[in-house]
C-alpha cells in the first residue's frame, strides 16, 4: 500500500496553522513538509481548505458497558467519537456493571470493549471505601489512573470517599505512578427549598459553588501532604480559580479539567422542565462561565472534555421535567469541538488554541502524549479534516451515540466534521462510520 501524502493549506501543527503535506506510513506520522510536497511513492490526498488537525482525545466518557449498555455502549460511544473527530478517548470506572474498582472489574470491561471499537479507547480505575489494596494491581493492569467521588456518585456500587480514604489512596496512587481523579464536590448541605422542581433555579441552588470550593480546597491540602498528582474533573466553579492558580504556582502537581458545556451554555438560558441539562456540578451563570474561559485562557485550568454521560430516555425525562429526579449527565461527546470551537470564536480564540485544549494537553494528562494528541513524526496518524467555518444545525439524525437526547438539539453551531483517521485508515467519512471497528485498548501510561 503507497504512503498516503495528505496536503491542505490549513495544518493544525502545534500554536501555528499553515500548508503542510503529513505522511502516513504504516500506521504512523512520517513526514511533516511545508506546503505541497508529494513524492512520486506517496498517494496524495487532497483536502482543498479544509483543515487538517490531530484527533481529539477526550478523557472524560461515561460509556456504561458492560452492565448498562442500554445507556450507551462502547460501539454507538465509539463511532460518535470518531464523527465528532475524535480518535481517543478514556472510559470512566463507574456505570456500568461491575464498576472499574479491581483489577478483574477491569478484565470483564476489555473483553466486553475491545472487539467492538471504533477509535482508540483508555480506561480509568475507580476509587472507593476498602478497594485500596486493588489500586496498585489496577495501575498495572492497565488504567491510566484512578477516580474518586467526593459526593455520591449517584448509583450505590460506586460510593464516595471521605477524607482518611482518599490519603491512603492517594499513597498508593502515588507509589503506582498514576494520578488521582476527583469529582470534586463535598456535600455541605443547601438550604431548604420548597420551590417548583421543574425550575433550573431551583436545581442549580441545591448544589452550590460552594461544594465545589471546599472540596477542591481539601485536594490541594491532601496533595501537598501525599505527593500524589492529582486531577480535578469538570470543574465549574469559577469560584475555585484563585485557590487552583496558587497550588500550581506553588508547584503542586495539580491539574483541572472543565466541559464543554460549562464553557458553551447558561444557567440564564436553561428552560424549566428541559432535564437534558441537568449534570452535577451544575451548569452556572454567564458571569460564571465568562471567568472559566479567562482561566482556559490564562493556563489555570488545562483542557477541555466533554463529560459525555448518558442514560436511558426514560431516566432522563423521570419525575417529568423534575430537576431532582431526573438522571444527570450531559450527553455530547460527538459535539464537543463544534461546540466550544462556535464559542471561541466569539471570543478571539484561534484554530490552534482550541485543538490544543482538546488534543494535546488531554494527551498529555493521560499518559498518551508520546503518540497522541499531535501532528508529527512518530506520531499515530489519529487526524481528522474540518471546515471550521461551516454552521450545521444539530438534529436527532445527525447523533451517532446510541440516544438521540441532548441540551444542543436545535441549536446552531460551527465546524463540519468531513473526514477522521484512526491510525491512518478512515473511521468516518462525512456520512457515517467506515471500516469499524478498528480501534484497540489503551493499557498503561507511556506504553507504546
Amino acid at each position: 500500500m503507497p504512503r498516503l501524502a495528505l496536503t491542505s493549506p490549513r495544518v493544525v501543527l502545534g500554536a501555528d496553522v499553515r500548508a503542510a503535506t503529513v505522511v502516513v506510513e504504516h500506521e504512523r506520522i512520517v513526514d511533516v513538509r511545508p506546503g505541497v510536497d508529494v513524492r512520486p511513492d506517496e498517494l496524495r490526498v487532497d483536502l482543498g481548505d479544509d483543515v487538517l488537525a490531530p484527533g481529539l482525545v477526550d478523557t472524560h466518557v461515561h460509556i456504561n458497558e458492560p452492565g448498562r449498555t442500554d445507556w450507551e455502549g462502547f460501539a454507538t460511544a465509539t463511532q460518535a467519537a470518531a464523527a465528532g473527530g475524535v480518535t481517543t478517548l478514556v472510559d470512566m470506572p463507574l456505570n456500568c456493571i461491575p464498576v472499574t474498582t479491581t483489577a478483574a472489574a477491569l478484565a470483564i470491561k476489555l473483553t466486553a470493549a475491545s472487539p467492538q471499537l471504533w477509535v482508540d479507547v483508555g480506561f480509568w480505575g475507580g476509587v472507593v471505601p476498602g478497594n485500596a489494596d486493588e489500586l496498585a494491581a489496577l495501575a498495572a493492569a492497565g488504567v491510566l489512573g484512578c477516580k474518586a467521588f467526593m459526593v455520591h456518585s449517584g448509583i450505590d456500587e460506586f460510593p464516595n470517599v471521605d477524607e482518611a480514604t482518599l490519603r491512603v489512596a492517594m499513597t498508593r496512587l502515588r507509589a503506582a505512578g498514576v494520578p488521582l481523579l476527583a469529582h470534586a464536590e463535598l456535600d455541605l448541605g443547601a438550604p431548604a427549598c420548597t420551590a417548583d422542581p421543574r425550575a433550573y433555579s431551583t436545581y442549580l441552588s441545591s448544589r452550590p459553588s460552594a461544594w465545589e470550593d471546599a472540596a477542591i480546597a481539601m485536594l490541594i491540602r491532601l496533595s501537598r501532604e501525599t505527593g500524589c498528582a492529582v486531577h480535578v474533573v469538570h470543574l465549574s466553579s469559577a469560584d475555585s480559580l484563585p485557590q487552583i492558580r496558587a497550588a500550581k504556582a506553588e508547584g503542586l502537581r495539580l491539574t483541572v479539567e472543565t466541559c464543554a458545556h460549562y464553557l458553551c451554555l447558561r444557567a440564564e438560558d436553561v428552560p424549566d422542565g428541559d432535564t437534558n441539562f441537568k449534570c452535577a456540578p451544575p451548569i452556572r451563570d454567564d458571569h460564571n462561565r465568562t471567568l472559566l474561559w479567562q482561566g482556559l485562557a490564562d493556563g489555570t485550568i488545562d483542557f477541555v472534555v466533554t463529560d459525555h454521560s448518558p442514560c436511558t430516555p426514560e431516566l432522563k425525562a423521570r419525575g417529568q421535567g423534575d430537576f431532582n429526579e431526573a438522571w444527570g449527565g450531559i450527553a455530547s461527546l460527538q459535539l464537543g469541538l463544534p461546540s466550544v470551537w462556535t464559542e471561541a470564536c466569539a471570543r478571539g480564540h484561534g484554530l490552534g488554541q482550541v485543538v490544543d485544549w482538546m488534543s494535546r494537553r488531554p494527551a498529555v494528562f493521560a499518559g498518551l502524549g508520546h503518540k497522541k494528541g499531535r501532528i508529527a513524526p512518530g506520531y499515530d496518524a489519529d487526524l481528522f479534516a474540518w471546515t471550521p467555518e461551516q454552521p450545521f444545525d444539530v438534529t436527532p439524525e445527525l447523533l451517532q451515540f446510541r440516544h438521540k437526547q441532548s441540551p444542543y438539539l436545535g441549536r446552531q453551531l460551527r465546524g463540519v466534521i468531513r473526514r477522521t483517521w484512526l491510525r491512518g485508515t478512515i473511521v468516518y467519512d462525512g456520512a457515517g462510520v467506515r471500516v469499524g471497528p478498528h480501534g484497540r485498548p489503551l493499557l498503561g501510561r507511556g506504553n507504546p
